[in-house]
C-alpha cells in the first residue's frame, strides 16, 4: 500500500507539471491496484490543435478622385457625379464585393482634397472637395498611398487639407515620411510610400527603402508593403530600375511590393516567394476623361497563418477596365470576364515571372 501511495504523489506532481508547461486534453485509462480494485487516471496529452487565421488584402492603381479644371465639366469626373446624385458610392460600386470581404484594400491616391485654386506650375493640377473622400470609404478601401507626383499639385495647404479630409473619413494614409502600422486579426502590417523617379536616383531611393523596413523591424510588425511611385508611363514593360529595386525591397525585408505609376499595366515577378507588381494601372481615375488604354486589374494576396507563424501566400488577379464604357470614361471601373479577362490577364502574365493559373 506504501508505494500505491507514492503512486498517486507522482501523478498528481505529473499533472501539476503539465498543467503548467502545456496545453493539453485527457485521456481516461484504468490501472488494476493488484487487489481486483481498479483506479480511474485522467492522464494529459498534449493538444496539436492547428489554429490558422488568412490575411487577404487587395491593392489598385491611380485613383484620382477629382478632375483638372482645364478639363472642362462635360463628362469630367465632376459632371459624371452629379448626374449620380452625388452618390459617392458610385465609383467602386461594380468591384465593391472584392474590398469589403477583404481584410485590406489599398489604393494609390494620386491627387489632392482641397478648397485651395494656389496650383503648383506644373502639366496637370487635379483636386477634389474634401467630401470626395467619402469615396474611398463607400468602396472599402482602407488605406490610401500618397507618395506620388500629384500629393502637392496645390502645395502644403492641399497636402495639408488632404489629410484632413482623409482623417475625418477615417481612411489611413502613409506616404514620405507617414508610416502606417495597420492591425487586423493580430496581424501588424507595416505600409510605406515611396517615390522614384525625376530627381529620386537609386541611393536616395535605398535610404528611403531602408529606414522604412528599419522602422517597421523595430515596431515588430508581421508583414511590411512598400508602395513605390516608379517607372515611364504608358509602358507596358517594367523597366531594370524597377525590377532592381523591387527586388532591393525584398531582399531588405518587405513582403509585397506594390508599384504605380505608369499608368498602364505591367508585369508581377516573384521573387524569393514574394510578389513584385511593378505597375497596378489606373482605377477610379478622374485624371482623363476618356483614356485611350483603359485596361486594370485588382491584386490580391492570401498570407496563411497557422499558430501565428506564416505558411504560405497565393495570389488572385481579377482583369478589369476602368470605365464599363468603351468611348468615354464613366469612371467606375468592372470586371471583365470571357475573352477580355482573358485578354487582359495575357497581359498582365505576358511580362511576369510567376505560375498562374
Amino acid at each position: 500500500m506504501k508505494s500505491y501511495r507514492y503512486f498517486n504523489i507522482y501523478i498528481l506532481i505529473f499533472l501539476a507539471t503539465f498543467t503548467v508547461i502545456t496545453s493539453y486534453t485527457y485521456v481516461k485509462v484504468f490501472r488494476n491496484t493488484g487487489d481486483n480494485n481498479k483506479i480511474l487516471i485522467d492522464i494529459p496529452v498534449k493538444d496539436n490543435k492547428i489554429e490558422t487565421k488568412d490575411i487577404l488584402i487587395s491593392a489598385v492603381g491611380d485613383c484620382t478622385i477629382g478632375t483638372d479644371s482645364n478639363f472642362g465639366y462635360q463628362n469630367s469626373f465632376i459632371d459624371v457625379l452629379n448626374k449620380n446624385n452625388n452618390d459617392y458610392s458610385y465609383f467602386f460600386s461594380k468591384t465593391i464585393d472584392i474590398f469589403k470581404n477583404d481584410d485590406l484594400s489599398i489604393a494609390n491616391m494620386e491627387g489632392t482634397f482641397t478648397t485651395s485654386n494656389n496650383k503648383v506650375e506644373k502639366v496637370f493640377n487635379f483636386k477634389g472637395e474634401k467630401e470626395y473622400a467619402k469615396v474611398f470609404t463607400s468602396g472599402s478601401i482602407e488605406a490610401v498611398n500618397l507618395a506620388n507626383n500629384h500629393t502637392y499639385d496645390f502645395g502644403e495647404q492641399g497636402y495639408k487639407d488632404t489629410l484632413d479630409a482623409l482623417e475625418k473619413e477615417n481612411i489611413k494614409y502613409f506616404g514620405y515620411d507617414n508610416y502606417y502600422i495597420y492591425e487586423v486579426k493580430d496581424i501588424k502590417i507595416g505600409l510605406a510610400g515611396i517615390t522614384y523617379f525625376d530627381n529620386d536616383t537609386e541611393e536616395k531611393t535605398k535610404n528611403k527603402t531602408d529606414k522604412a523596413i528599419n522602422y517597421f523591424k523595430e515596431k515588430k510588425v508581421d508583414l511590411i508593403f512598400i508602395s513605390y511611385h516608379w517607372g515611364i508611363e504608358k509602358t507596358e514593360t517594367q523597366n531594370t530600375e524597377q525590377e532592381l529595386m523591387g527586388r532591393y525591397a525584398i531582399d531588405k525585408g518587405a513582403d509585397l511590393v506594390i508599384g504605380h505609376g505608369p499608368h498602364w499595366i505591367q508585369g508581377i515577378e516573384e521573387y524569393k516567394g514574394k510578389y513584385i507588381i511593378y505597375s497596378l494601372a489606373n482605377f477610379v481615375f478622374g485624371g482623363n476623361k476618356n483614356p485611350t488604354v483603359k485596361d486594370t486589374f485588382i491584386f490580391q494576396e492570401k498570407f496563411h497563418y497557422e499558430n501565428n507563424k506564416l505558411k504560405e501566400t497565393s495570389i488572385t488577379l481579377y482583369p478589369a477596365k476602368v470605365s464599363g464604357l468603351n468611348n468615354t470614361n464613366d469612371y467606375r471601373p468592372v470586371l471583365l470576364d470571357g475573352e477580355e479577362k482573358e485578354r487582359v490577364l495575357n497581359k498582365i502574365l505576358v511580362n511576369s515571372n510567376i505560375n498562374y493559373k
